[in-house]
């Protein structure tokens, strides 16, 4: 996997593309940073949703969102350890017959 671009460099193309001369296209700014023109396109949409110009979750939000998933998962794996270790010594205490 390719090392990501610096969040400064990407604003500054962000910035570049966004006030292009009439004429010039994504595909030539591309160019000139020596970035894909779908890796420009992707990076306006993400700046565009973070600034809210669109309804759509900002990356802050999606990040966040993320790490609380993870740590659902993580506290219902933990959860049903604990159920099941519960459930053997329950067993396990039980006098013999």
């Amino acid at each position: 996997m390719p090392k990501p671009y610096p969040k400064e460099f990407r604003e500054d193309v962000v910035r570049v593309a966004r006030n292009r001369e009439p004429g010039a296209t994504l595909e030539q700014i591309a160019a000139d940073f020596d970035v894909h023109p779908i890796t420009l396109s992707k990076w306006l949409h993400r700046a565009e949703t973070d600034e809210v110009a669109r309804p759509a979750t900002s990356s802050d939000e999606s990040a966040e969102l993320r790490e609380a998933r993870k740590r659902i998962r993580l506290l219902v794996q933990e959860n049903e350890v604990l159920r099941r270790a519960a459930a053997y010594l329950s067993q396990a205490n039980l006098p013999s017959k």
